[in-house]
């Protein structure tokens, strides 16, 4: 190819324009990078600034921070004076159905007579809202009585006898417990509830009262609701009893096992 076209001294290179040195002008017309970098981010700036919203004055409210450490101590003494006392004058509401009206009614002079005399207080049944109302004194800040009066009322409204629910008066150690079959069993329905609760009660009512002079509790049956009343551990016997009877135990078997845990009690005492 070399040979096909020689290239000759002469032809087109004094033609060809000179060389310019740009080393000293190129950085003063050339912006840097840099600076675009900065040029674009500043407009950016702007445009976010311009489309933030302003927030309303009316619903902006100052939060201030105090130091509230000196202040705990003071509080946990401030709640536990509130627990053990309470305020004078202090009210307890014990909601009546309306099948136990007649019963408060027959039974109102025996539930009168140990709320107003030996702790007393105030009660009175209000026709209006159908509520047994029990009051502090004005004079008087501690609960501990209120509690039990309350307590007892509201025995009695479950379905224990007043003889019996009076003993939350006389006796600190006493509770109250309520729970349902469905909770034990909630697939027991139809027939198979109304069995289960058959098998606690037994014929004549003959299991229940096993139950309760093993254990020393007593026991209502309202329904599908059980309601107990006992010490602790002597609810926590009849409750596994219950329990057992309406898995579908023998009652043969739950009496046996009742006999045994007796019989260990009274070797302990």
């Amino acid at each position: 190819m070399a040979d096909d076209f020689p290239m000759e001294a002469g032809d087109g290179l004094d033609e060809m324009p000179e060389l310019i040195d740009l080393e000293e002008e190129l950085p003063d017309k050339l912006p840097s990078l840099i600076e675009q970098n900065v040029e674009g981010s500043s407009k950016e700036d702007n445009q976010f600034k311009t489309a933030t919203r302003k927030r309303k004055s009316g619903n902006v409210k100052d939060v201030q921070m105090e130091d509230v450490s000196g202040e705990q101590n003071e509080g946990g003494k401030e709640a536990h004076k509130k627990r053990s006392k309470g305020e004078k004058g202090e009210i307890r509401k014990i909601p009546v159905p309306k099948h136990r009206y007649a019963p408060l009614k027959n039974a109102w002079p025996s539930i009168f007579t140990p709320v107003v005399k030996n702790l007393g207080l105030q009660i009175r049944f209000n026709m209006k809202t159908r509520n047994v109302e029990i009051r502090n004194p004005e004079d008087k800040e501690d609960t501990t009585d209120l509690q039990k009066a309350a307590d007892f009322v509201r025995a009695f409204i479950l379905g224990f006898d007043v003889n019996d629910a009076l003993a939350l008066v006389r006796l600190d150690h006493l509770f109250l417990e309520s729970f349902e079959i469905s909770d034990v069993k909630a697939s027991l329905k139809g027939d198979h509830l109304s069995r289960a609760i058959g098998r606690i009660a037994g014929k004549d009512g003959r299991t229940k009262l096993v139950i309760e002079n093993a254990t020393k509790t007593r026991i209502v049956l309202a329904d599908t609701k059980i309601h107990m009343l006992g010490a602790f551990n002597n609810l926590k016997l009849a409750r596994n009893a219950v329990c057992s009877l309406i898995l579908g135990s023998n009652p043969s078997k739950v009496y046996g096992n009742l006999r045994q845990m007796s019989a260990r009690g009274s070797e302990r005492l």
